[in-house]
């Protein structure tokens, strides 16, 4: 199994799938992972595979780089389409998260006004008032809710904490008011739930059957987001039993959604 481990706290440029040339932000320590999720699908595997002996880096440590970075991008004359706060870990978890989008936003008007600033997060800090406040001065604040199961949750996500509830943050993602774009992984895993056995054969973990996606779309409403980002697995996975969406499913799903006048786009 190989996996991800992002340098901080700048790594990149990189092709995103869904945001185009990224530079991306990781406030997470360079040498491992520390995340609220411990996701089956994490690119940068599994939470106790990983554990960092660095800090993570500080503010001014993230300004500085990123400074230089965009001053090199310019020389080359690369400029990113977005500059993304993603990597080892939930970047909202970061102390000083909410500071940090200030001195990001500040150099992004100074050195490529046109990019965009988005944050990938799982949303397990949106509750607190400093960061919902910074993310909602982002230009892309992308949250994710894979289903609003939580049983498919606790077996799939992995959130650290007990209190994790998809009910509660459906709640606090209507708070947004339109300002977030949704992002949802669908997968399918044929290995049974920890407490279950083995079926050969059949997936038993599949959120893109109806159970899961007509909650999920009804969540969706309830949320009114700007804008939905469904996509599958495109990475070596730490869980080797996983398999992708099809091309069909998740172009049935953008569909459900886009007939309920929200934007969708599907990545495969």
């Amino acid at each position: 199994m190989s996996t991800i481990i992002y340098s901080s706290p700048i790594f990149g440029p990189i092709h995103s799938r869904r945001l185009g040339t990224s530079l991306g932000i990781n406030l997470m320590p360079s040498d491992g992972k520390l995340c609220t999720f411990d996701c089956i699908y994490c690119e940068c595997g599994f939470n106790h595979d990983h554990r960092p002996t660095l800090p993570r880096p500080t503010r001014e440590e993230v300004a500085v780089a990123l400074e230089e970075k965009l001053k090199a991008m310019i020389v080359e004359g690369l400029v990113p389409d977005v500059i993304t706060f993603a990597g080892n870990g939930e970047p909202t978890a970061h102390p000083h998260f909410p500071e940090i989008i200030d001195d990001t936003i500040r150099l992004r008007d100074c050195y490529c006004p046109h990019a965009r600033v988005s944050v990938l997060s799982n949303a397990t800090f949106i509750h607190r008032p400093k960061v919902f406040k910074a993310l909602l001065r982002v230009d892309n604040n992308i949250q994710k809710l894979d289903t609003v199961d939580d049983n498919f949750i606790r077996c799939v996500d992995r959130p650290t904490s007990p209190n994790y509830r998809a009910a509660d943050i459906v709640q606090q993602l209507q708070h947004f008011q339109g300002h977030v774009i949704i992002q949802t992984m669908f997968l399918k895993k044929k290995e049974a739930a920890p407490s279950g056995g083995r079926l050969e054969g059949a997936f038993l973990l599949d959120n893109t059957t109806e159970q899961f996606v007509a909650p999920w779309l009804q969540a969706i409403k309830e949320i009114s987001p700007q804008a939905v980002m469904v996509y599958t697995i495109d990475r070596e996975t730490p869980d080797a039993t996983l398999h992708k969406a099809t091309h069909e499913e998740l172009d049935s799903i953008r569909d459900r959604v886009i007939a309920m006048g929200i934007p969708c786009t599907a990545s495969y």
